[in-house]
Formats: C-alpha cells, structure tokens, sequence
C-alpha cells in the first residue's frame, strides 16, 4: 500500500462514524456494477422508501452477524 494511501485510511478513521459510514457507502457504490441496467418503477420507489426510512431512523437495522445467527439457529430447530 502507498504512503499515501496509508495516509488516507488513517486520516479517514479518524472521522467520526457517521462519516466514516457514508465514505463506505461512496466507495462501495464506486464499485458496482459498471453494466448498466434498469429498474422497474415499483424497484425505484422501493428502494427510495427503504433508504428514506434508514436515513430518518424510520427503522431499526440489524447488525448482519445477528441476522446469520439468528438464521442459523432457526434452521437447526
């Protein structure tokens, strides 16, 4: 890794986490898909339900290790 690379991430996980958070968000978005393709309207408007809902706190989040382990356990019943 480059020096200032090294530099960047120190820099950046320094920043309080809420801004750390929406830098992931920007850099894991850089990386989908570059083929473009399209959504149905019903997708769109779901999908901007959703993030207004997480963006206004609208609903609680669960942590995806909690999710997989509360998955994991059902299915062992």
């Amino acid at each position: 890794m480059s020096p200032k690379t090294e530099s960047i991430i120190r820099d950046i996980l320094q920043l309080p986490k809420d801004v750390r958070a929406l830098i992931a968000e920007r850099v894991l978005e850089s990386l989908d898909y570059e083929e473009p393709f399209e959504l149905s309207e019903e997708w769109q408007e779901a999908l901007a339900r959703r993030c207004q809902e997480i963006d206004s706190g609208d609903v609680q989040l669960i942590p995806g290790e909690q999710v997989i382990s509360e998955a994991s356990a059902r299915l062992k019943k």
